[in-house]
């Protein structure tokens, strides 16, 4: 998104939504440009080594990664290093599988990172979600920090949840369908409202234990 496409979305959701309203003018400028991770393959070794780790654990393991290659982990590379490798930088069992079959679906083709830009939301999110270990979660958190898409709303997110609840004085955590129902109003900016909820919480996006496995 564009400058200017930030300064219609504060405007857009501000006219909307009174509590997105007061949530803009406490947190100033929407930063979530600063976040963007460039390379989708980078970006997806990120979500799949961040699984079920703090965020310092999590950038300790995916330091050792990217020295492993050199700084500049490639499909090609990851699928030439061998398990014992892997497993000495910090990956577990499961995650090796899981950037296993990531590296071979990219390797053989099913998978071309680079076409996913060019595809809509739900299409990005089929593509993703067919590699074992990334669930609709971590493909929506790859639509808002890769591709930059504006219109998507993780509402499996716990720190949405726990946002919405607090911003909006819920009694009780919202509901999937209840979240969908706030968010509409804040089409077609739903990356940009969620980045203020994220922000009013201090907080990354947080998976909910629910996102399927594959």
């Amino acid at each position: 998104m564009t400058a200017i496409d930030y300064g219609r979305a504060r405007r857009v959701l501000a006219r909307r939504d009174p509590v997105l309203r007061d949530l803009m003018r406490r947190y100033g400028a929407c930063r979530l440009a600063e976040a963007q991770r460039s390379d989708p393959f980078r970006a997806l070794c990120h979500a799949i080594i961040a699984q079920q780790l703090s965020t310092k654990a999590a950038a300790t393991i995916e330091g050792r990664f990217a020295a492993l290659f050199g700084g500049v982990p490639t499909p090609a590379a990851v699928a030439k290093a061998n398990d014992a490798q892997l497993r000495a930088v910090g990956l577990s069992p499961q995650k090796l599988r899981y950037m296993r079959d990531l590296c071979a679906k990219i390797e053989g083709g099913s998978l071309s990172l680079h076409d996913l830009d060019a595809l809509a939301d739900e299409d990005v999110i089929t593509s993703l979600t067919s590699v074992k270990g990334i669930g609709r979660w971590t493909a929506e958190m790859f639509l808002i920090f890769r591709l930059h898409r504006p219109d998507v709303l993780p509402v499996d997110d716990l720190g949405i949840v726990k946002a919405v609840q607090r911003a909006y004085r819920l009694r009780l955590a919202p509901s999937a369908a209840r979240l969908t129902k706030i968010g509409d109003a804040w089409r077609p900016y739903r990356s940009v409202a969620c980045w203020y909820l994220w922000a009013s919480l201090d907080n990354a996006p947080v998976k909910s234990v629910k996102e399927p496995r594959n």
